[in-house]
């Protein structure tokens, strides 16, 4: 089958566009390759399994991601971005149980298992741990974001943002990775309820 990224006159290598088709080639590899990682883990994933599944010669594989580890992190986070993704609506609260609503809904899927996997300190190669970590960073950082704007209003505080992802997203870990119940929209309610009232009450005094 003939190399997808291969065309025109022969021995002459193609010009790379942005957004061509090395372009769709590659996005069509970090799709299969995300596919596999939701369905055998990260330390299930079959390199071999990602040309034929992409429906792409296997040497396009081979050339745009040499390293496995690379591949499996860059489809980590080409297919994570919704993770660190936190509305404003102006109502902090709502926003936050929101928040956490998609938080736990994500962890539930596969892909959001072998996040989980791959985050955990046995488990990993040192370039698709840095993936994930990115992932988590970009998760704070969109959620300082939203509560440095609830504190530019006069909704809370200030407050860091990695200590109240902390405190808000522990208790969802636990319950989806018990797995003795389904997560609900009542258990974010609560969370973000305590959560926000302790930051309020614990600020200091302007």
């Amino acid at each position: 089958m003939p190399d997808e990224t291969d065309g025109g006159a022969p021995g002459r290598r193609p010009a790379r566009r942005p957004g061509g088709r090395t372009a769709r080639v590659r996005a069509r590899i970090l799709t299969a390759a995300a596919e596999l990682v939701a369905r055998d883990g990260v330390s299930g994933f079959r390199y071999e399994e990602v040309a034929e599944r992409a429906g792409v010669h296997k040497t396009s594989v081979y050339r745009n991601w040499p390293d496995r580890e690379r591949l499996v992190a860059d489809a980590l986070l080409r297919y994570a971005e919704d993770l660190a993704s936190v509305a404003d609506t102006g109502d902090v609260h709502r926003d936050l149980v929101d928040f956490l609503v998609a938080m736990a809904g994500g962890l539930e899927t596969p892909f959001g298992r072998a996040l989980e996997q791959a985050v955990q300190p046995a488990g990993g190669n040192p370039a698709v741990r840095q993936a994930v970590a990115g992932i988590l960073d970009r998760r704070v950082a969109a959620l300082q974001r939203r509560i440095d704007a609830a504190a530019d209003r006069g909704e809370l505080p200030p407050v860091d943002g990695s200590f109240l992802g902390e405190m808000l997203s522990g208790p969802v870990h636990l319950i989806v990775n018990r797995g003795t119940r389904p997560f609900t929209r009542a258990d974010a309610d609560r969370i973000v309820g305590v959560v926000l009232a302790g930051v309020r009450a614990t600020a200091a005094p302007a």
